[in-house]
């Protein structure tokens, strides 16, 4: 292993923060391992901060896990703030977003290999954070009305949850679900749409710990094995 300062200047504020509160005496930062850069390293833990894109993660630890254990971290915003600037640089505008963030989120990621948790060497650790999200004029950003998305900024950091087997994925579910439960019970018990019900349905699927019972017309029914 050796350490590697390649591309720190370039590192996003929130990626940069996280792995600073993130990181203890004793830790190498940006180490390379086997071809591949590690955000730290304590002792033998590989540890990743993902801020986003499972799916680019996939080849690393295709290529890592089965020598290495390591710790996934991924910030999910519990509040947000929305603050916009100008081209000099001059705060327009700031307020908080209605929109809330939750754990079972990570789904939404976890999809790209819900079944890699099962592996003993993964553990997958859910940072529900407060961000700031500092937006800046683009006339081709149609879907956010002429604002992109500058960059992501920690402004506190709330809980932790994690996750060591796909067992662990089980409290994701809401108390009060039927038995079995449809996706459009899940949706209803977690208060979101039914698309991140599909996709936390999927992973525990998928990892073993949820189990198809029956399809009907309100859909596919799912239980506890």
């Amino acid at each position: 292993m050796t350490t590697e300062h390649i591309g720190m200047l370039r590192e996003q504020h929130l990626h940069a923060a996280l792995k600073e509160w993130y990181r203890e005496d004793g830790d190498l930062l940006e180490v390379r391992v086997e071809g591949f850069v590690i955000d730290l390293v304590r002792d033998e833990v590989l540890i990743e901060i993902q801020t986003r894109g499972f799916s680019s993660m996939r080849r690393k630890l295709d290529r890592l896990l089965d020598e290495h254990p390591i710790r996934l971290v991924h910030p999910i915003a519990a509040e947000k703030w929305i603050r916009k600037i100008d081209e000099s640089g001059h705060e327009v505008s700031r307020k908080k977003s209605p929109k809330r963030g939750m754990v079972a989120d990570v789904c939404a990621e976890l999809v790209s290999f819900p079944a890699l948790l099962d592996h003993p060497n993964l553990t997958l650790e859910v940072l529900m954070i407060q961000e700031e999200e500092v937006r800046q004029p683009d006339p081709g950003a149609w879907r956010r009305r002429g604002w992109r998305i500058a960059e992501r900024r920690l402004v506190g950091l709330l809980e932790r949850a994690r996750f060591e087997s796909p067992r662990d994925l089980l409290t994701l579910l809401p108390d009060g679900l039927p038995d079995p439960f449809t996706t459009a019970d899940l949706a209803e018990g977690l208060g979101r749409t039914r698309h991140l019900a599909q996709e936390v349905a999927y992973c525990l699927r998928e990892s073993g710990v949820l189990e198809v019972v029956r399809r009907s017309k309100a859909g596919i029914e799912y239980a506890r094995p």
